[in-house]
């Protein structure tokens, strides 16, 4: 069971940068056949993200980001190479298997927040963990703290139709961190807010990244978002290049 292959690996404790090792890509590609032709999206590409690591990936539509965002969150195949996570390599798990994998270690938060517009704040959020197969008292008690964090506590059962697009989004940044997982992956977190509430959510993002200690990766647009980010990188002919460490002031 994945419970089982998801142990921590034994490294050599005097090597750190293996054992805070948290994803690791290797050889990774990725195509897709158009209308004419077999169009490469992502070559040979090799990533390596620590716990606790922040990463933004910018650069201009059609590069690609939004594809690695969904390999390394396993919600796509790539067409060879390997995704390891603390050393196993997630692809050779049963479907079973990484669905369970991927609800326990990550989070994810989309430009569209995809929330179920009829269910309310708290009935959105605690829906990972009720797929987890938590007793819902417990699911329940895990998404009040957590909308309570992200400043939720007076909406918990107002339907989300009803709230804001900013409340809308925090719930789902609410709901991808109710179990708190190890990663959270966000493909343009904010592109459909304004600017205040991109700043409001901007900034619970990397509060949540040291209050829990959760590695994240960040698919964006908003320079002043990556300029947040610890590192930032783009697609290359279909390989991450890591830039210089920018800021937007």
């Amino acid at each position: 069971m994945v419970e089982n292959q998801m142990a921590p690996q034994k490294t050599n404790p005097m090597n750190d940068e293996v054992s805070d090792e948290l994803l690791r890509t290797q050889g990774v590609c990725k195509s897709f056949r158009s209308s004419q032709a077999r169009i490469s999206i992502l070559k040979n590409l090799d990533l390596t993200l620590r716990q606790s690591e922040t990463l933004a990936v910018v650069g201009a539509s059609g590069i690609g980001k939004s594809t690695l965002l969904h390999i390394l969150g396993t919600l796509d195949h790539p067409d060879q190479g390997s995704l390891y996570f603390k050393g196993q390599d997630v692809f050779k798990y049963s479907e079973e298997d990484l669905a369970h994998f991927r609800n326990k270690v990550m989070g994810f938060v989309f430009q569209f927040h995809h929330l179920l517009p009829e269910f309310s704040a708290l009935e959105n959020t605690q829906m990972p963990a009720l797929i987890q197969g938590m007793e819902k008292s417990k699911a329940a008690q895990l998404a009040t703290k957590i909308l309570t964090r992200v400043g939720l506590e007076h909406r918990l059962h107002h339907k989300a139709v009803d709230l804001s697009g900013g409340e809308q989004q925090r719930v789902a940044l609410a709901r991808a961190l109710v179990l708190t997982p190890p990663i959270l992956f966000a493909d343009e977190p904010t592109g459909n807010l304004d600017k205040s509430n991109s700043q409001h959510v901007h900034q619970l993002l990397l509060e949540l990244n040291r209050e829990l200690g959760m590695a994240m990766v960040v698919v964006t647009h908003n320079m002043e978002l990556a300029a947040m980010m610890a590192r930032q990188a783009t697609l290359v002919d279909g390989k991450l290049e890591y830039l210089p460490k920018f800021n937007t002031k």
